[in-house]
């Protein structure tokens, strides 16, 4: 079984709904509005999986957003918030080494993206208007 094959599997048991994938790109684009994914692209791109939940656009007040944003990064479990290669778009972004990825570890990190969003989603909002 591939590495793409293997994850897609995990997310399957996990329950998440894949709302596109591409097999020759290994990329899967998964949705759990529960745990407040939308749009979450998991990529195979072999060493390494990443994940990436686009979280919302910059706007304004940037440099008080920016050193928010870097303060929470020191209390997440796993990931951190980043920016596109533009600078226009905030994202959550990890990155697990698909050789020996377990279920357990890519759930993990799924739950530390979900605790975040849950954390930390009323004050992005305040960002956002």
């Amino acid at each position: 079984m591939s590495n793409y094959e293997m994850v897609k599997q995990y997310l399957d048991e996990m329950a998440l709904s894949i709302v596109s994938e591409d097999a020759d790109g290994h990329t899967i684009v998964v949705e759990d509005e529960d745990n407040g994914f939308k749009n979450l692209v998991v990529d195979c791109s072999d060493p390494i999986l990443v994940l990436e939940q686009p979280i919302m656009k910059v706007l304004k007040r940037r440099d008080e957003l920016f050193e928010q944003l870097l303060k929470w990064n020191r209390e997440l479990v796993h990931g951190a918030f980043v920016l596109d290669e533009a600078g226009e778009l905030i994202l959550f972004r990890d990155t697990l080494h698909l050789e020996g990825l377990s279920r357990n570890t890519l759930e993990a990190s799924l739950k530390a993206l979900s605790l975040a969003l849950a954390e930390y989603s009323s004050q992005l909002l305040e960002f956002a208007k």
